[in-house]
């Protein structure tokens, strides 16, 4: 059998974390910060770190996120940094499910010309994979926020989503001394940084949910997903594990398919994503099913 372990992404109030953790390929927990919480964050970070294996926190980063909602059918779209880029440019909803196409940017403002033809959330993710794109800062207000409460909790775990220079992990590092920073590979520049970086700054993760829509042709995910572990060869990989399992309890042929592509390649860390871990059954479920491919591998 190929030794694997995972890594579980954990809702914050859910009761079946103990359960979760004490699984046997558990390697850590991931806490997604967007997740919202009722309590002070000290007293998140403290719980879910009481489970006995590592809490990893994932900052945002330069991830572009909805922070106000809107409404179609002329949309404006505030997010999360304000951003530079030259317009007419496409951008993505929805794991890249749904187009629309940017015509002109006002700092935190993107107005859209159409689309997407339904309420836009706060939180949702929106890719906006050009050349031109740039960014304004790295670190959000939320991310600090979560930052000085690990300081707090003497957490020192983090995934850095969006992770494309090596400043972005220093800033980090400056925040929380003595951070283990899991850099995530999500981008075109992301893949530059891995290249170039491989796991000098911290162990990488292909973070496939977004670097899928950010290589725009589908199947250049292949060729990314290759990079990053040549990059590094103890590189995790994440995202779109086993969606059929938070759909049903019968996993889909593709799933097991692409979870044993994913160890030919190298891989053996894995981190399930919010959908598949929202409910016991499914994450348990999906724990089990990386267990019998590996080990029918």
């Amino acid at each position: 059998m190929l030794k694997v372990q995972a890594i579980v992404t954990v809702p914050p109030y859910a009761p079946f974390i103990g359960e979760v953790a004490a699984h046997p390929l558990v390697c850590g927990l991931r806490f997604n910060t967007v997740m919202p919480v009722a309590h002070l964050r000290e007293e998140v970070l403290a719980r879910l770190a009481s489970h006995g294996v590592p809490l990893w926190v994932d900052l945002k980063g330069r991830q572009l996120r909805v922070t106000t909602a809107a409404m179609p059918p002329f949309t404006e779209v505030r997010v999360s940094h304000a951003v530079r880029v030259d317009v007419p440019a496409d951008c993505f909803f929805d794991d890249g499910r749904e187009h629309a196409r940017i015509v002109a940017v006002d700092g935190d403002r993107l107005i859209l010309e159409d689309g997407p033809r339904r309420f836009v959330g706060p939180g949702e993710s929106v890719n906006v994979p050009s050349a031109s794109l740039e960014v304004l800062g790295t670190l959000t207000d939320g991310d600090r926020a979560w930052v000085a409460a690990m300081r707090a909790t003497d957490q020192r775990r983090v995934m850095l989503s969006f992770c494309e220079h090596a400043s972005d992990v220093d800033e980090v590092r400056g925040l929380l001394p003595g951070a283990e920073v899991v850099p995530k590979i999500e981008s075109l520049r992301g893949l530059e940084y891995a290249r170039v970086h491989g796991a000098s700054q911290g162990r990488l993760m292909a973070a496939r949910g977004d670097l899928y829509v950010e290589v725009v042709a589908p199947h250049r995910i292949v060729r990314a997903l290759r990079a990053v572990i040549t990059a590094d060869a103890e590189a995790w990989v994440a995202s779109r594990l086993f969606p059929s399992l938070a759909r049903g309890s019968v996993p889909e042929a593709q799933d097991v398919g692409d979870a044993a592509w994913l160890l030919s390649l190298g891989y053996r860390t894995f981190m399930l994503g919010d959908e598949v871990c929202l409910r016991r059954e499914s994450a348990l479920a999906a724990l089990n099913l990386l267990q019998a491919v590996a080990e029918a591998m």
